[in-house]
């Protein structure tokens, strides 16, 4: 049976990648869909920055799984080249490694097993079965924990029993890799895939290989513009296909009465009646800001903000005079002790004292991204979620400075060439876009189990309240992003035929 509220809009509150992407299915259903974005663009922790004639991109940087972006496209009738040109990008990331060692990673097997060759030729074999091994995991587990609704022990048990024991769900992605490759640079390079979800790879669970899978293998793309050239075109299907998106409108509150979702309260004091509210917002700061006391509870607050965090991250947005031919495209300076790095971060909660770092480039790609003669630097560091250990109000100046140091024992001098800096810490990422004491990704996939713990999409305490986004199913990155705007628009059309019970969940 339709519900009478059907007139309505559906209320996206938050105008990131993943409330973009149900916004486009929801419209593309002939659903009206009013978007209201804080800030005054698009695209959530997908942003962009521009200073002294450089642009820099300000969130995520590297992009995996075409066919996700295509296949939304295409749910809408429109072709994708239409809007986006994605380049392939080689190498796919250059490594630096502190004995002088580089290694550029690439889709090509011939250029990879060269390079190998050269460090560890006993690796070949290794890298080769480690490669089989991902795109395994990929295969048994994409069904189930990616590409369809949350996880339940009913579609955990659509798995054969031995296939769930080929994913080796006892051990870390680090003793996976170790029994596959012997050389500390190739174990690395591989054990860096956990932090494309803020892990660390020496306790997460050996499933997180899927994401080597689906680089390694799938490729690395870079949208002509930058990275904000995505949420630019997926803004621009949405508003095609009806949506309407207002940006510096910030909700103060979800209405919700009888226990179901009923609009939402604007910081200026109107309220805006919806059928259904979807939150493009972390979980953990819609119950801790975004609804009622009487549905926010105490213990359900703190069951929330008791779970371990992802990491979160310390950038630097750097225009730099000269050009770096030594430098990709994408780059990682690896720290000596990579163990130790992941131990500061989630066991002492203070940003790691010997770093590696991360630096793109896009002007490599796209050269008016910077001035005649010069690049724009977008450095990144692991750091821990915002905590007690560390004061980046009065300790980033030394910590900006220890990054400098560790770029110019690597041979980049950067200080006397500085044209811009600017710099964006945990603290900054969480004001600006509402992730849970900064962190990236949500709640930690340190932990085996850590699918069935994500929030659900569908709230289980509010009807017509959905969650999207990187903190609730499938996970962080952009992908996997737009992936949830799927499940949650898919959740929305099913629930909209019937009228749901009300929800009978614990306090």
């Amino acid at each position: 049976m339709q519900n009478s509220s059907s007139t309505l809009p559906i209320i996206i509150i938050g105008a990131g990648i993943g409330g973009l992407s149900a916004a486009i299915r929801l419209a593309s259903a002939g659903r009206r869909v009013l978007m209201l974005e804080q800030n005054p663009q698009v695209g959530g922790k997908m942003s962009q920055f521009c200073a002294a004639g450089f642009r820099w991109d300000t969130g995520p940087s590297v992009i995996t799984m075409r066919h996700v972006f295509a296949e939304l496209f295409a749910a809408a009738g429109r072709h994708i080249e239409d809007y986006l040109t994605l380049i392939p990008v080689e190498p796919l990331t250059r490594y630096f490694y502190q004995d002088g060692t580089v290694l550029d990673a690439s889709r090509n097997w011939p250029t990879m097993a060269a390079q190998i060759e050269h460090i560890e030729p006993r690796d070949i074999e290794g890298y080769l079965r480690f490669l089989a091994y991902a795109a395994r995991l990929h295969r048994i587990t994409g069904p189930a924990f990616i590409y369809d609704q949350p996880p339940s022990l009913r579609s955990l048990a659509r798995v054969p029993p031995w296939d769930v024991l080929k994913i080796d769900p006892w051990l870390t992605l680090n003793q996976v890799i170790q029994r596959h490759v012997r050389s500390p640079h190739l174990r690395q390079l591989l054990q860096r895939f956990a932090t494309y979800v803020g892990a660390d790879p020496f306790q997460a669970p050996a499933t997180l290989g899927v994401i080597a899978h689906v680089e390694l293998t799938g490729g690395v793309w870079y949208p002509q513009g930058g990275i904000y050239a995505i949420a630019i075109a997926l803004a621009r299907l949405a508003t095609e296909l009806g949506v309407e998106i207002r940006t510096n409108c910030p909700v103060q509150q979800i209405v919700v009465k009888n226990s179901q979702a009923t609009g939402v309260r604007l910081t200026d004091g109107r309220t805006l009646d919806a059928s259904t509210v979807i939150a493009n917002v972390d979980v953990t700061t819609v119950y801790q800001q975004l609804l009622p006391p009487e549905i926010a509870t105490t213990p359900r607050r703190q069951q929330l903000t008791a779970r371990e965090t992802s990491c979160s991250g310390y950038v630097m947005l750097l225009g730099i005079e000269g050009d770096h031919p030594r430098l990709a495209h994408h780059n990682i300076f690896f720290a000596s002790d990579y163990q130790r790095e992941f131990t500061d971060i989630f066991q002492q909660g203070i940003p790691p004292n010997d770093p590696t770092i991360y630096v793109a480039i896009t002007s490599k790609s796209d050269p008016d991204h910077a001035p005649p003669g010069c690049e724009n630097w977008f450095v990144l560091v692991n750091a821990p979620a915002v905590g007690a250990n560390f004061d980046w109000a009065t300790q980033e100046a030394d910590y900006r400075q220890r990054i400098f140091a560790t770029l110019k024992r690597f041979g980049f001098d950067l200080q006397p060439r500085l044209r811009s800096q600017t710099i964006l810490t945990p603290v900054d990422l969480a004001e600006r876009t509402g992730a849970w004491r900064g962190a990236l990704y949500g709640i930690s996939s340190n932990q085996a189990l850590n699918a069935f713990r994500r929030p659900h999409n569908r709230s289980a305490h509010v009807r017509r309240l959905y969650f999207v986004g990187g903190t609730t199913h499938p996970g962080g990155g952009v992908p996997m992003v737009t992936l949830s705007g799927k499940v949650v628009a898919e959740m929305v059309l099913a629930d909209s035929k019937v009228m749901l019970p009300a929800p009978n969940a614990p306090p």
